[in-house]
């Protein structure tokens, strides 16, 4: 699924990681069955593309990563920085 990527957490069937070589702003690669959303998540929660995703799994998916964007910023820093 994510080449060289340190997967941040698993809810819900969603995978929340990103890419070893990823760029800033901070953000968070989201997949799902086969769709995949990206989530800025630096200054705030904003979506940035999304590909496949249906309206509800892309609502749950942005409540997930509001939930834990402590976390994913945490993480970005100790992989990336």
């Amino acid at each position: 699924m994510f080449s060289s990527m340190p997967v941040v957490f698993e809810k819900d069937g969603f995978r929340f990681g990103f890419y070893s070589n990823d760029h800033r702003p901070i953000h968070v690669h989201v997949r799902k069955a086969g769709a995949e959303a990206i989530f800025d998540v630096e200054d705030r929660v904003e979506l940035r593309e999304s590909h496949g995703f249906k309206v509800r799994d892309l609502a749950r998916a942005e409540e997930l990563v509001e939930e834990n964007r402590n976390s994913i910023i945490k993480a970005w820093h100790e992989h990336l920085d």
